[in-house]
């Protein structure tokens, strides 16, 4: 499936995420986080990678709320994000619109309304008519689909992602490549996408931002000015992404010496 909705241009005047100068350590360890300085517009997707350890997913945690800088400060003027992780991590004795109804139910959404939204998210994601499936009864692509929808339920207008596709394979993961642009275009959601696999970087992203290894500083950044719909085999996402794995084997290499 080839994905035919435009892409948004990031509102450069309104910010959704500021991060400055910001460290993070564990007890005594040493440092993860260096002086990280990160802004994402409203309506910009970013792809954040790095080599493994480098602090992607601890950065997420910082931006989410789940932990505490140690220094600098972390801003998100467009309201708490969602985070959405590897797994789906779906509660097995829920249904997928119970699952769903939980996040509304925690958003304070009355119960008289929530089984409206549970399908309209559920068709959101194109997963109409699956409310009473339980998590084991459906795939792996489809568990991360009603992951998806639970995140959408918070009504955040920032969507964290750390690394949701990496578990799936390839085919599964380029439909949901197209299914996350789908979203993305028709909601207007900032979405920071971290991941390991510079050209899912590349295919998804408007922005990729390269961490050094640790700690984790930024190290470069690239905008993405491929026109119209990408695939993730397209020559304009290859070269692109050659580039930035020379970049990131060149960031690695130092790190062993």
């Amino acid at each position: 499936m080839t994905v035919t909705t435009g892409r948004p241009k990031a509102v450069e005047t309104v910010t959704a995420v500021q991060v400055n100068g910001v460290s993070k350590r564990y007890g005594r360890g040493p440092l993860v986080l260096d002086g990280i300085d990160l802004e994402a517009s409203q309506g910009e997707f970013v792809s954040i990678l790095g080599a493994s350890g480098c602090g992607k997913s601890t950065l997420l945690s910082l931006v989410a709320g789940l932990e505490k800088t140690t220094a600098g400060t972390i801003t998100t003027p467009a309201g708490r994000p969602s985070l959405m992780f590897q797994e789906a991590a779906l509660y097995p004795w829920l249904t997928a619109g119970q699952n769903i109804g939980l996040a509304l139910k925690l958003r304070g959404v009355p119960r008289q309304e929530r089984a409206g939204e549970i399908e309209r998210l559920l068709a959101l994601v194109r997963l109409s008519g699956s409310a009473d499936a339980r998590p084991h009864e459906l795939s792996g692509g489809m568990r991360q689909r009603v992951a998806m929808a639970r995140a959408l339920a918070q009504d955040a207008r920032v969507l964290l992602m750390d690394e949701p596709f990496a578990a799936l394979d390839a085919i599964t993961r380029d439909a949901l490549h197209d299914e996350l642009v789908r979203l993305w275009s028709e909601t207007g959601l900032t979405v920071v996408f971290v991941t390991h696999n510079v050209r899912e970087a590349v295919r998804l992203g408007q922005r990729v931002v390269l961490l050094s290894s640790r700690p984790g500083r930024v190290l470069r950044s690239w905008d993405v000015a491929i026109d119209g719909p990408r695939r993730i085999e397209s020559a304009a996402v290859a070269n692109l992404s050659v580039e930035i794995t020379d970049a990131l084997r060149a960031e690695i290499a130092r790190h062993a010496r």
